[in-house]
């Protein structure tokens, strides 16, 4: 199992750069990084996790130009979106931001994709949140035609367009790994339909084990497991890793740089003594 970071880059907080660099340096496997584009004032749909919306919500940097800056100074670690919050997109803009980000980085791109939960903030992009699902289907849809086709066309019914060319292509083949987040009946259903993996959030093990239970019964193949925002505690590691996941992206804090890089450093230490634990 392989362990990355996974936050939030804010504007006042690290910067993209030195942090990208500060993970490479310490051995971990990738950058996992949070979109929001916005966090509508009247705040009528409640933060999933209860209480206030923490504030590294309201300052989020744009996760591709993030991931662009961390490719330009970095060679091994993967850049993930977790989640791009693909329905409130332009899926042929972001078809082209995304491979873009692959090709600066040499096919180190994946594609983390969701369809958000702030209704407010969807419905201030166009997007109705009774249609969320189905548009968020028909866009990964066309992304992938417009990365494996040449010229492109996708038509549905939140989607549409003729035949168009659409370069750069993304460096993997056929295309950079697709990731699913949510938790519920439908994105399990997502997940297997586009053939995807799945990227939760920190779960408890029961509600993991639920999900990663349907898609072996379900799924007809072995379906990729990774995680945004895994705690700082062996234990779940070890919980995680029994379950199958491939990749945990441990929850760094959004902070300044002098604080980022001492937690850097005591989770580097502590994933080592894991790894070298009988």
């Amino acid at each position: 199992m392989k362990f990355g970071i996974a936050t939030f880059v804010d504007d006042d907080t690290i910067d993209a750069v030195t942090l990208a660099r500060a993970i490479e340096d310490r051995g971990f496997a990738s950058l996992m990084v949070a979109e929001h584009s916005h966090i509508p004032a009247s705040r009528e749909t409640p933060y999933p996790m209860g209480g206030d919306l923490p504030p590294e919500y309201y300052s989020t940097l744009d996760p591709f130009v993030t991931l662009a800056a961390a490719a330009a100074v970095t060679s091994t670690i993967e850049l993930v979106t977790g989640v791009a919050l693909l329905i409130q997109r332009d899926p042929i803009h972001c078809a082209k931001e995304a491979a873009s980000v692959d090709l600066i980085s040499g096919g180190r791109f994946v594609f983390g994709v969701g369809a958000g939960w702030n209704l407010e903030e969807m419905r201030d992009h166009g997007t109705d949140p009774k249609t969320r699902g189905a548009r968020l289907d028909e866009s990964i849809e066309a992304v992938k035609a417009l990365w494996t086709t040449e010229p492109a066309e996708y038509h549905g019914t939140y989607v549409n367009f003729d035949p168009a060319y659409s370069r750069p292509k993304p460096v993997r083949k056929p295309h950079p790994p697709i990731y699913v987040g949510g938790n519920s009946e439908a994105t399990v259903k997502r997940v297997i339909r586009h053939g995807a993996g799945w990227i939760s959030v920190a779960e408890p093990r029961d509600v993991l084990a639920k999900r990663v239970a349907q898609f072996r019964a379900d799924a007809g193949y072995a379906v990729p497991l990774a995680m945004f925002g895994a705690p700082i505690k062996p234990d779940y590691w070890s919980s995680a890793e029994e379950l199958g996941f491939g990749q945990l992206g441990l929850r760094l804090p959004s902070l300044g740089t002098d604080e980022s890089l001492r937690l850097l450093d005591e989770f580097a230490a502590q994933v080592a003594r894991y790894r070298s634990a009988p």
